[in-house]
Order: structure tokens, then sequence, then C-alpha cells
């Protein structure tokens, strides 16, 4: 095979793998946009979605860097129906790249089952403790200033639990477990799809 050739395959290569980075982009901003409360486990204005799973796959079938591009773009996208005026999206790549970048990297160097588990553990455990920080430095402190000031935020936690007394408690007993079940939730469903999608995105490069 010629090295011109060779060149040739890799650039197409390259090209399709953009291409599913896109269709994945796609899925991921649509997911996004489904979100949805959970009132009864943590404060309305925290909401959940799955748009972690298109950027997980990513970073499985093509590699870390791609997921990491699928948190961006999804969030640069979501800025045209952002209500948040930016913050949450920022806010959401962070926490998205702290799962996804994580997870990647130990699975490609482990590209078992087991080393599969072990990477959306690490994933979810990384993104559900840089949750704190993140929101305590970075996200409530816009929503206190633009949204609703610190009070009001603490008092709709106390309604779920009185014992919260200021935010450490908030994102410590609510944010981080609720981000580490939305972490494990994609995770499981992206062991569900993962074989069959890879498989198929395969096929296009």
């Amino acid at each position: 095979m010629s090295t011109t050739t060779t060149t040739q395959k890799r650039g197409n290569s390259r090209v399709r793998k953009i291409a599913v980075v896109g269709m994945l982009t796609a899925l991921a901003e649509v997911l996004m946009i489904l979100d949805f409360p959970l009132p009864m486990l943590i404060p309305g204005f925290v909401k959940m979605d799955f748009s972690e799973l298109p950027a997980l796959v990513a970073a499985f079938v093509i590699s870390p860097l791609a997921g990491g591009a699928v948190c961006l773009l999804k969030n640069v996208i979501h800025l045209f129906f952002t209500t948040t005026g930016g913050i949450g999206e920022v806010c959401n790549f962070l926490l998205g790249a702290m799962m996804v970048l994580p997870a990647g990297f130990i699975y490609k160097y482990r590209k078992t089952r087991g080393g599969a588990v072990i990477a959306c553990l690490a994933g979810c455990l990384v993104m559900a403790l840089s949750s704190i920080l993140i929101n305590y430095y970075i996200s409530y402190p816009v929503y206190f200033n633009i949204f609703a000031p610190e009070p009001v935020i603490i008092e709709a936690y106390q309604k779920l639990n009185p014992a919260v007394n200021n935010l450490w408690d908030a994102l410590i007993w609510f944010n981080a477990p609720f981000t580490f079940a939305k972490g494990f939730i994609v995770s499981v469903m992206t062991f569900i799809i993962y074989k069959p999608l890879s498989n198929a995105l395969k096929k296009i490069w």
C-alpha cells in the first residue's frame, strides 16, 4: 500500500470520526434539552439529564478527547437555549468533562469489561466530588447574584432536610450524591448500548 493511499485513508477516517462526534453531539444536545426535575430528591432548580451518555460513548469508541469535545460542543449549542445566562452550560461542561475524560483515559489503557467498570466508577466519583467545588466556587455564587440570594437557595434544601445549615451541607448531602447517581445511570445505559452501537459506529470508519 502506498504512502499516499495510507494518508488518504487516515484522512477519511478522521473526517468520519469528526462526523460521528457531530452526530453524538446532536444527540447529547437533545438529551440536554429533555432535562427534568426530581423535586422529591433535590430542589427543582437542579435538573436531571443524560446528555453525558453520548459523550461517554464517544470517549470509549473514539478517544477521551472526542468525549470531551462532545461535552464542550453540546454546551456551546445549548447557549442558544440557556436560561442561566451561560453559567449552567459552563458548569455542565466542567462536570461532564470530569466524568468523561478520566473514564475515557482509563478505558483507553484497559479495554476490558472490568476496565470499563473501573473507568465508569472512577468517572462518577470524580464528577461527584468535583460538583462540590464547581458548584460552591462557580455556579452558586452566580446564582446568588442573579437568580436568588443564598438564604433562599438554602431554604429550598432545608425543605427536604432541615439539618442543612449552609451551602457546604447542601452540596455534600444533596448535589454530590445526585451527581454520582446521574453518572451511575449514564454508565449503566452506556453498558447496555455500547457494544452494538460501537460496532455500528466503527463500521463508518
